[in-house]
């Protein structure tokens, strides 16, 4: 049998909006953070961390320059958002040897931390008739990628003297910005002296994602990029700015189901939870499968309903939620929005709640929201 092809499509169950306008404010928060002298990388990756790649690169076409993505495939999705304009991507992960003759081809930006990847995007250059971009990253305390500090000088000189390789870019990260001022200090003077001792013109230097830009920025003169992620969704790593900053995504979804349950009912799987007395519960359409935490069952989370604070009931499910609703003064009914992430009336639920009574981070919680979950831009 085939669908009635004129019956209307109905609403999804769970969706994200996406306000487009906050996200432009927040570039310009960001930008006062860096200072006019410093561009701004928005790091798209992880689909814009979940908020839509292609998405947030239109918006922010003609704001910023730079894009920062994980991959050759996200890079591909960048450029083609931005369109006409042509942007900077720089791949912030080492490339796949399979991927460096595509990323020299498509003139993208790579990042290296070793003589052997510069001979390795030299070699594809030099096949394709192209330069390879290279940023040489320095290990100044993240231990993820990186030369180390001892070694840099010597990465720099093998780029520079690869007729097929244009050092763009020197860079490190910051691991611990947003927790440990005094390392983070060291770092980056151990950053500046590195930067005396080699022959940086023409390069672009950066160092801050979004705790160092919002946090250090004052000790980084000598950065001319800046690469905030976080923060350009609205969420501030350091506490100071969290009034300046504009939540880029809210989370919502519908009630399904409205019941009445008594007195010692049990609520969800391994029935984690059982009625103390007789209650008005509501399930919800959003679970696990569609990026809400399963680590919320038992955490104390809450939805917004009918303009208040709702308790989750029992453990999260891969499709389903059920909250009280006892406390409200009125019937509750199907197909009413309830807010997981975001405002409703006075009250808020943000990531950074979320993610403490999870125990993980708000990056996690943004990005781990799956593609079942319309996203919605105004």
């Amino acid at each position: 049998m085939s669908p009635a092809k004129d019956l209307p499509l109905p609403p999804p169950r769970c969706w994200a909006e996406i306000d487009l306008t906050a996200l432009r404010s927040n570039m310009e928060v960001c930008q006062g953070f860096a200072g006019s002298a410093c561009e701004l990388m928005a790091i798209v990756k992880a689909d814009a961390y979940g908020h839509g790649l292609s998405e947030i690169v239109a918006a922010l076409r003609g704001t910023v320059a730079w894009f920062g993505v994980a991959n050759f495939r996200e890079a591909l999705r960048a450029r083609a958002a931005a369109e006409e304009m042509d942007p900077h991507v720089l791949i912030l992960s080492p490339a796949m040897p399979e991927e460096i003759e595509p990323i020299v081809a498509n003139e993208f930006s790579g990042s290296v931390s070793l003589s052997a990847e510069v001979a390795a995007y030299g070699a594809a250059a030099a096949r394709l008739g192209k330069t390879a971009k290279l940023h040489a990253v320095a290990d100044t305390g993240m231990g993820r990628m990186g030369c180390p500090t001892g070694e840099f000088a010597r990465l720099v000189k093998t780029i520079r003297e690869n007729p097929h390789c244009l050092l763009e870019g020197i860079d490190s990260h910051f691991p611990s910005a947003d927790e440990d001022t005094e390392f983070t200090l060291a770092q980056i003077e151990e950053f500046r002296e590195l930067l005396g001792s080699i022959d940086t013109g023409g390069a672009h230097i950066h160092l801050c994602n979004s705790a160092g830009l919002i946090g250090f920025s004052a000790k980084t003169p000598f950065a001319s990029l800046a690469r905030p992620g976080l923060a350009l969704y609205g969420i501030s790593p350091l506490s100071g700015a969290s009034a300046r900053l504009r939540p880029v995504m809210s989370l919502k979804t519908k009630v399904t189901l409205v019941r009445r349950i008594s007195r010692g009912a049990a609520i969800s799987y391994g029935r984690t939870f059982i009625a103390k007395h007789d209650m008005t519960v509501a399930t919800l359409g959003v679970g696990y499968g569609d990026g809400y935490p399963r680590h919320l069952s038992g955490s104390g989370a809450e939805v917004l309903l009918a303009g208040q604070r709702c308790p989750l009931l029992g453990r999260v499910t891969m499709d389903q939620i059920v909250v009280d609703v006892s406390s409200i003064d009125r019937e509750v009914l199907a197909g009413e929005e309830a807010v997981l992430i975001g405002r409703q009336g006075g009250i808020e639920i943000t990531a950074v709640e979320l993610a403490h009574k999870a125990g993980t981070i708000p990056w996690e919680i943004l990005t781990c929201i799956t593609n079942r979950v319309e996203r919605v831009y105004h």
